[in-house]
């Protein structure tokens, strides 16, 4: 009930909404075949055949936004899947156990967390190669040191309390106790990072692809149209107009919700 009265969260949870139906359309069903190319249609403007018009191999922009949004999406859910499962794992140990423990991956995450993802995602890539898969990995593991953090401060806070010593004193096991009892009690903060890493993990995606390493030709994605159409800016603006609203939609659903949750 809370959330209703949160503008922020209502307003993130339609924007997303809208474009979770979207992507599902993209998924089974578009007006053309999004790699067909037709020569009598390069750079055709908007019309009735084509509602956003064609691209300069001729291919319905429409279709491919369709498609090319499916793409970036699920490199964000894979991306950011890998973020929160790893960093999960590494935050509720470090944070719980301390010590050594601690000591030793806190450092090894302060190293990782220094570098901007997609710079570090740009090394993963160089040893991997480019492609969607290669991606996915490169961009999850360079969004792990943030996961990891959050995790860790909250099991730092969490792990002295009232619930936590009786769940002791009950003879609960460490296992337990971390992700039974404490980790259910970050899941309004965690929901909140896992949020921003779309936010970030879309923008991070339609960078790597428009700077060729991520989703190659004849495949779409957001940031993948955005580079091809870069030289048409002129001559055929819904080329990347399309493309780059869809983007903007997407990201300013994601970082609507991330607030909207802090709020609330």
């Amino acid at each position: 009930m809370k959330y209703k009265k949160n503008r922020n969260f209502v307003t993130g949870a339609a924007l997303t909404g809208v474009m979770l139906l979207f992507v599902l359309i993209g998924a089974v069903w578009t007006p053309y075949d999004p790699e067909a190319m037709d020569r009598t249609a390069k750079l055709a403007g908007v019309s009735f055949s084509h509602l956003m018009g064609c691209d300069n191999f001729g291919r319905d922009i429409f279709s491919r936004v369709l498609k090319g949004s499916g793409t970036t999406l699920l490199t964000a859910v894979g991306t950011v899947g890998i973020g929160t499962l790893c960093g999960v794992i590494v935050g509720a140990f470090t944070g719980y156990f301390g010590g050594a423990v601690d000591e030793i991956f806190m450092r090894i995450n302060d190293v990782l967390f220094a570098f901007p993802s997609i710079l570090l995602g740009l090394v993963v890539i160089s040893l991997l190669g480019s492609g969607n898969f290669n991606v996915v990995i490169a961009l999850g593991i360079a969004f792990i040191p943030s996961f990891a953090r959050i995790v860790r401060s909250e099991f730092i806070r969490c792990k002295n309390m009232d619930y936590v010593r009786s769940a002791r004193l009950a003879g609960a096991g460490h296992l337990r106790i971390m992700f039974v009892h404490i980790l259910p009690n970050t899941v309004t903060v965690l929901l909140s990072s896992v949020m921003i890493g779309f936010n970030n993990a879309v923008l991070a995606e339609a960078g790597m692809s428009y700077l060729g390493i991520g989703t190659q030709p004849p495949h779409a994605s957001l940031g993948r149209m955005l580079s091809d159409a870069q030289t048409y800016l002129l001559s055929s603006p819904g080329y990347a107009l399309f493309p780059g609203i869809v983007l903007i939609w997407m990201v300013l659903g994601f970082s609507l919700l991330a607030e909207g949750l802090k709020e609330g």
